[in-house]
């Protein structure tokens, strides 16, 4: 890996470091998200230690679901690097927590199950409860993003909810069976199941997007999350079918750009 003295990386090995594209690194800086901090003499694009702690804040902000436009608008604050990078933290730590209780939950409800035993329902639902985080997604996207995700969820009957989790749960499982068969990411039957995922993203409200299609780098973005996260990457066989499902998502985004 080409490094400088200062600690420069090029746009090749900033992007090969973080697991993403050089044309993404680029729509960054197309876009005003991350410029680089020189351009040598033959164009080529360099990022130093500001620059990198930003794309490191870029991506924490994507794999929390944050649209471009947002984390544009939350970068732009002049918030300071520490007092950022804190802001950042308490997320995880509040991702993780919330993580540790529905995995608690769901250990002692399978074990119920395997004793014969009920549970009561504050043991079975804790952790579940999404309006806990209205405030803070009220702050960060906006009053509206809150408000048409909740109305949208509560405007289901249980029929429909268990009914999208079951859309869910199948495109899930056509995207592992199409991994396992070795399935070709630019086949016809792979961007058929592209599309259908980019449906599924696009039918959830306060998915970033327009015209009921998310954005292109969202949907990269997401398909980056899917190998890096293994809780996402169980969804889809593991590693190696979420790494399939990640090009091929790749694939349906280069063809639109």
């Amino acid at each position: 890996m080409a490094r400088t003295r200062n600690a420069e990386l090029s746009i090749q090995d900033a992007s090969r470091l973080v697991g993403t594209t050089s044309r993404t690194m680029r729509h960054y800086d197309a876009i005003g998200l991350l410029a680089p901090t020189r351009l040598d003499r033959s164009g080529m694009r360099w990022y130093g230690p500001a620059a990198l702690r930003r794309l490191q804040q870029i991506l924490l902000l994507r794999d929390l679901g944050l649209g471009l436009p947002a984390i544009r608008a939350v970068l732009d604050r002049g918030t300071s690097p520490v007092r950022a990078l804190e802001e950042h933290l308490r997320w995880l730590d509040e991702e993780r927590d919330l993580l540790d209780r529905r995995t608690a939950s769901v250990r002692r409800t399978l074990t119920a199950l395997k004793e014969g035993r009920e549970l009561m329902p504050e043991e079975m639902l804790d952790g579940f409860d999404h309006s806990r985080y209205q405030e803070e997604v009220e702050q960060r996207w906006g009053k509206d993003a809150y408000a048409g995700g909740d109305a949208w969820w509560r405007s289901k009957s249980p029929a429909e909810r268990t009914r999208w989790a079951e859309d869910q749960g199948a495109l899930a499982r056509d995207w592992a069976d199409a991994a396992a068969t070795g399935t070709d990411p630019r086949s016809p039957a792979a961007q058929e199941l592209a599309a259908r995922h980019v449906a599924w993203l696009g039918s959830i409200p306060g998915t970033p997007g327009a015209g009921g299609e998310p954005d292109l780098a969202y949907v990269v973005g997401l398909g980056e999350m899917y190998v890096a996260d293994e809780r996402f990457a169980a969804n889809y066989g593991g590693t190696e079918g979420a790494t399939f499902v990640r090009d091929c998502l790749r694939v349906w985004a280069d063809a639109r750009e």
